[in-house]
């Protein structure tokens, strides 16, 4: 995994052998060592087994790289937009359309302070970084569409978004782009079981066709994907969520 995954791909994880079966984005990878590097935000059962493991444990099982790459080439100006936990799919994505020698932009956008990550390594990776957060804690007072609107509307010529976070903001993002059809990519976050593309579970309607967001994508054109259907499959499994936060003594979901 480590010597052969690519930007946009991610890794299916279990913390145990009863565990259900996670999809995670590689955020990075060192061949040379071997390893990998994963961002995971302890919001429900499995996500809280995980951040509960100390230096020297072992995670059960984990597969990958899985998913198709993201498309990167010199497109010229990149907007990347990551929206609390997206911003570790948005990060390698980011650097790797600098590395393509994109001018790129990181708008990183959370509910507070606390929450906002990886913007010293968007820096570093050559992006020009701007934060946004819901209370004003951090950066601007606000969401991450607005500053994707502002830019916009101060003449910046902008050749692609990369958007990843939460279904109502990729969604909003969309929103923002499609009337200058600046062309956009989101990358989904359905529910996912195999992440093979046996089960079906992670199915998504992009241009009125159902697709595998496991080996389809996980990325889409943004103005093609059904955010309603994506947001009512998500769902679904709503009440034993919360049933098994409660038994982690976990916070509500957000």
């Amino acid at each position: 995994m480590a010597a052969h995954w690519k930007p946009g791909q991610f890794v299916i994880v279990r913390p145990d052998g009863r565990s259900e079966r996670i999809p995670l984005t590689i955020v990075a990878g060192d061949a040379e060592e071997g390893t990998i590097q994963l961002i995971v935000q302890d919001v429900g059962k499995t996500t809280h087994l995980l951040d509960a493991l100390g230096v020297g444990d072992s995670i059960h099982d984990i597969a990958g790289p899985l998913g198709t790459p993201t498309e990167v080439a010199t497109f010229g100006t990149v907007v990347a937009v990551g929206g609390g936990v997206g911003t570790a799919i948005v990060y390698p994505v980011a650097a790797a359309m600098a590395g393509a020698g994109n001018r790129v932009i990181a708008i990183v956008g959370a509910r507070t302070a606390g929450l906002v990550i990886l913007t010293a390594e968007l820096a570093a990776a050559g992006a020009e970084v701007m934060v946004v957060t819901d209370d004003g804690s951090a950066g601007e007072r606000g969401l991450v569409s607005d500053s994707l609107q502002r830019l916009i509307a101060a003449g910046t010529a902008i050749d692609r978004v990369f958007a990843a976070g939460p279904i109502p903001m990729m969604r909003a993002v969309a929103a923002v782009t499609g009337p200058h059809r600046i062309p956009t990519i989101v990358s989904l976050n359905p529910l996912m079981i195999d992440g093979t593309g046996m089960c079906g579970g992670c199915r998504v309607v992009v241009g009125g066709e159902t697709r595998f967001a496991c080996v389809d994508g996980p990325e889409f054109p943004a103005e093609l994907v059904d955010f309603e259907l994506l947001a009512e499959r998500n769902r679904t499994y709503a009440d034993f969520e919360e049933r098994r936060r409660q038994e982690c003594a976990l916070e509500p979901a957000p």
